[in-house]
C-alpha cells in the first residue's frame, strides 16, 4: 500500500503548471515574456545607476525571469515534442535568441558593468567580483566590440545556430521514434533480456501483429547490441542507430542532418573569426579550464597513447572468445560474454536486484549521509506525465534548499540519453528569494503490468551520475544566478561532481542500501557485488579509446578552419580512427549525424570535458580512500565546500587544490579504468 506523499511545501508554489502548457500557448507566454524583458531593459538604462545594486543586480534579476519563464517550454521540447509544438517552439525560440543577442551587446549595460568592475575596491566580494568579470567576458564573446554590421552578422549567426541545432535533435528523435522492426523468429531475438521481449510482445499484440514488435528507444538498443545472441540482429540495430538523421537511414530524406552538420561548422566557424579567434575551437576555450588547442589535443593524444595497449590487449581476448573476426557490432556482446565466461557475472544477473524505487531510496540515503541532506517526494505538483515526480531537498537544520522532477523511464516523443537541466536557479537578491529547481532525465526501461522498473548496474551508475549535476546545481551558495550552480563553472568542470558521485556506485557498503531484489528483497549478496566489482574494468580500454574518438573528432573538427567542408568532416574522422580507432566501423556509419552532444548539445569543442573532469573526480574520490572512509564526514564537507557549493564564484582550479591539497592527478583515472596497477 502506497503511503500519502507530504503536500508541497509552500516555497514551491509557482512552479510551471505544466499540464496546462500546450503548443498554442507558447506564444502568448513568449509575448509576455519578451515584453517584460524589453521593458526591464529600458528600465536599466533610462537614468542608468552606475552602481552594483542598480544596475547588476536588476541585470541578474532580468536574466533570471528569462531563463525561469522559458525553462519549461525548452524543456517540454525534449521530452513531450511533437510536430505542432516543435513547430510553435522554433519560431519562439527564434525571438528569444534574437532578444539574447540583442542584450548581450547592449553597449550601454557593458559600458556601465566595465566601469563598476573599475570602480570594485580591491576587497569587494568575490562574488560580486566574479559576476563581474563573467559578464564582462560573455558581452565580448557575444560580440559587444563589433561595429554595427559584425554585430547584426553576429546575431544573424546565433538565429542560423539555434534553429539548426534545434532542428539536429528533432530530426534524430523522429527517426528513433519513427523505426520499427517486428519479427516473429524466437531465433533472432533469443538471449534479449525478459523486460525487453515482454515490452515487444505487448507492441506486437496492441499492433494486431503476432511475435515481437521493437522501436529504437534508447534502452532497446542497449539490449540488443548487448544481449542479443544472433548477430545479424545486433548488425540490423546497429545500423538503424548509426545511421539515424542520415542519408543511409530507413527513414525520410528530409530528416537528413548531413546538410545541417555543414551548415552548423559554418556559423560556428564564422562565429568565431567574426570575434578574431582562429577557430571554433579557440572561441570555445575562452569559458573553460583548459588553456589552449593544443593543451586538450594534446591531453586526449597522451590518455590514447596510454590506453591503446589495453584495449588492444581486450580486443584479442574478444577475438579468441568470439572465434573469429568482429565488426562494431560484436564489441558489447562479446564483452559481456566475457564477463559471464571470466567472472559469472552479467547485467542480467544483478538486475533483479535493483529496482529503480530502492535504488533511488538508496541514493537519497547517501546523499544525507554524505551531505547532511535529506529528500521526500511531495504532491500537489503539475507534472508532463504520469511518471514524473518532485523531491523536495531540505538540509541537516530543516531549512529547504531546493527541489528537483524526475522522469525516469523511455517513451515515445522523448530525446534518448540522460541529463539534468535547471528549471529554476537559485537566487537570493534585493529581498526575492528563489530555490533551485531542477529536471533529472533519463531513459530506463519502464514497469510492467506485474514488474517494477528493473535497472541494469549501467543504469544505477547513470542515475548516480545525473543525480551529482542535480546536486551541482541545488546546494550552490551562491545568490547571483548568473554564477550558482553549474552557472559561470567552465564547461571542462561542469562533470566533476557527476563523475565523482559515479564512484560510490562500485561501493559495496552503498549498493547494499540501493538493492532489494524485486522478489525476494533480498540485497545484493557480497559475493555477486564482487563478481560484479572484479568484472568493472572489463573493456574498459575499448571504452576509453571510443569516448576518445568522439572526444578528438569534436575537438579536432571544430579546431579547422575548413570544418565545414565535407571533405574535411571526413578526413578528420579517419584521421582520429586512425589513432583511436581499432575495429573499423563500415562504410555507411553515420554517428556523427546523430552526435547531439556535439551538434545539438552544449557540448561543441568540449566533448574532452567528459574526460578532463574524470580525472579531477577519480583523484577527488580518492581522497575518502585516503581517509580509509568512503562516508568520511571532513572529506564530504570539504567536498561540498569547495566543489558543490561555490558555482562559479571562484576559480574551479584553485578550489579543487584547496579540497585535495594539492594538484590534480590523472594517475587515479588510470588505475580506476585498469590502465595501470594500482
Amino acid at each position: 500500500m502506497n503511503r500519502p506523499k507530504p503536500p508541497l511545501s509552500t516555497a514551491f508554489k509557482d512552479l510551471p503548471d505544466f499540464e496546462n502548457i500546450s503548443a498554442d500557448q507558447i506564444e502568448p507566454i513568449t509575448d509576455a515574456l519578451l515584453e517584460r524583458s524589453q521593458a526591464a531593459v529600458e528600465r536599466l538604462t533610462t537614468g542608468m545607476q552606475y552602481t552594483f545594486d542598480g544596475m547588476v543586480v536588476a541585470h541578474e534579476e532580468l536574466r533570471h525571469d528569462l531563463a525561469r519563464t522559458w525553462s519549461p517550454i525548452s524543456h517540454l521540447n525534449m521530452v513531450c515534442n511533437s510536430e505542432a509544438w516543435q513547430q510553435a517552439y522554433l519560431e519562439a525560440l527564434a525571438r528569444i535568441t534574437a532578444f539574447s543577442s540583442e542584450l548581450g551587446q547592449n553597449a550601454e549595460i557593458y559600458k556601465a558593468f566595465a566601469e563598476i568592475h573599475t570602480a570594485l575596491p580591491e576587497h569587494a566580494d568575490t562574488a560580486e567580483r566574479q559576476v563581474l568579470e563573467h559578464a564582462l567576458r560573455d558581452f565580448r564573446l557575444a560580440g559587444i566590440a563589433l561595429d554595427d554590421a559584425g554585430q547584426e552578422r553576429f546575431r544573424e549567426l546565433m538565429q542560423t545556430l539555434s534553429a539548426k541545432q534545434a532542428q539536429f535533435a528533432n530530426h534524430v528523435q523522429r527517426c528513433a521514434d519513427e523505426w520499427q522492426w517486428h519479427t516473429e523468429s524466437g531465433s533472432a531475438v533469443a538471449g534479449l533480456p525478459q523486460p525487453v521481449l515482454r515490452q515487444a510482445r505487448q507492441a506486437a499484440e496492441i499492433a494486431g501483429k503476432p511475435g515481437w514488435l521493437f522501436g529504437l528507444t534508447q534502452p532497446v538498443y542497449q539490449a540488443v547490441i548487448m544481449h542479443a545472441s544472433d548477430r545479424d540482429t545486433r548488425a540490423r540495430f546497429y545500423r538503424a542507430w548509426m545511421t539515424r538523421a542520415s542519408d543511409q537511414g530507413d527513414h525520410s530524406d528530409a530528416y537528413d542532418n548531413t546538410g545541417l552538420i555543414s551548415d552548423i561548422l559554418a556559423a560556428r566557424s564564422e562565429l568565431a573569426q567574426l570575434l578574431d579567434f582562429d577557430t571554433y575551437a579557440d572561441y570555445s576555450l575562452a569559458a573553460k579550464m583548459a588553456g589552449s588547442v593544443d593543451e586538450v589535443v594534446g591531453f586526449l593524444t597522451d590518455l590514447c597513447g596510454r590506453s591503446k595497449a589495453t584495449a588492444e590487449r581486450e580486443l584479442k581476448e574478444l577475438r579468441m572468445l568470439a572465434g573469429h573476426d568482429l565488426e562494431a557490432w560484436d564489441l558489447a556482446y562479446y564483452t559481456e560474454q566475457l564477463k559471464e565466461r571470466a567472472f559469472a557475472i552479467s547485467d542480467e544477473a544483478v538486475r533483479p536486484y535493483f529496482p529503480v524505487s530502492r535504488v533511488i531510496e538508496g541514493l537519497f540515503g547517501l546523499a544525507g549521509r554524505l551531505f547532511g541532506i535529506s529528500l521526500r517526494q511531495v504532491s500537489a505538483v503539475s507534472v508532463w506525465h504520469d511518471d514524473v515526480q518532485f523531491i523536495e531537498v531540505s538540509d541537516a537544520d530543516g531549512s529547504l534548499i531546493g527541489g528537483f522532477f524526475t522522469d525516469l523511464f523511455a517513451r515515445a516523443g522523448k530525446r534518448s540519453g540522460a541529463w539534468i537541466d535547471e528549471c529554476v536557479v537559485r537566487k537570493a537578491l534585493a529581498g526575492s528569494t528563489s530555490l533551485p529547481v531542477g529536471y533529472l532525465v533519463c531513459n530506463f526501461n519502464p514497469a510492467e503490468a506485474d514488474t517494477p522498473s528493473l535497472l541494469t548496474h549501467n543504469d544505477v551508475v547513470t542515475l548516480f551520475h545525473e543525480f551529482g549535476h542535480m546536486l551541482h546545481h541545488l546546494l550552490t551558495r551562491v545568490d547571483y544566478p548568473s554564477i550558482a550552480g553549474i552557472n559561470g563553472v567552465p564547461w571542462d568542470a561542469v562533470e566533476l561532481p557527476s563523475q565523482f558521485m559515479e564512484n560510490f556506485a562500485w561501493q559495496y557498503d552503498v549498493l547494499r542500501d540501493c538493492t532489494a531484489h524485486h522478489e525476494t528483497g533480498e540485497s545484493l549478496p557480497q559475493a555477486l557485488f564482487d563478481k560484479l566489482y572484479a568484472s568493472r574494468n572489463v573493456g574498459a580500454g575499448l571504452q576509453m579509446l571510443r569516448q576518445l574518438e568522439f572526444a578528438l573528432f569534436d575537438f579536432r573538427l571544430h579546431a579547422r578552419i575548413d570544418s565545414a567542408n565535407p571533405g574535411v568532416i571526413d578526413e578528420v574522422l579517419q584521421e582520429t580512427r586512425d589513432m583511436a580507432t581499432l575495429i573499423r566501423p563500415p562504410a555507411w556509419n553515420r554517428f556523427a549525424n546523430g552526435f547531439a552532444h556535439i551538434f545539438a548539445g552544449g557540448y561543441a569543442a568540449g566533448y574532452y570535458s567528459y574526460k578532463w573532469a574524470e580525472v579531477l573526480a577519480a583523484d577527488a574520490f580518492s581522497a575518502f580512500a585516503d581517509a580509509n572512509d568512503i562516508f568520511d564526514p571532513t572529506v564530504a564537507k570539504r567536498f561540498r565546500e569547495h566543489i558543490l557549493e561555490i558555482g562559479g564564484s571562484r576559480n574551479i582550479h584553485h578550489a579543487f587544490v584547496e579540497f585535495r591539497g594539492r594538484e590534480p592527478s590523472i594517475n587515479a583515472l588510470l588505475v580506476n579504468s585498469g590502465i595501470i596497477a594500482a
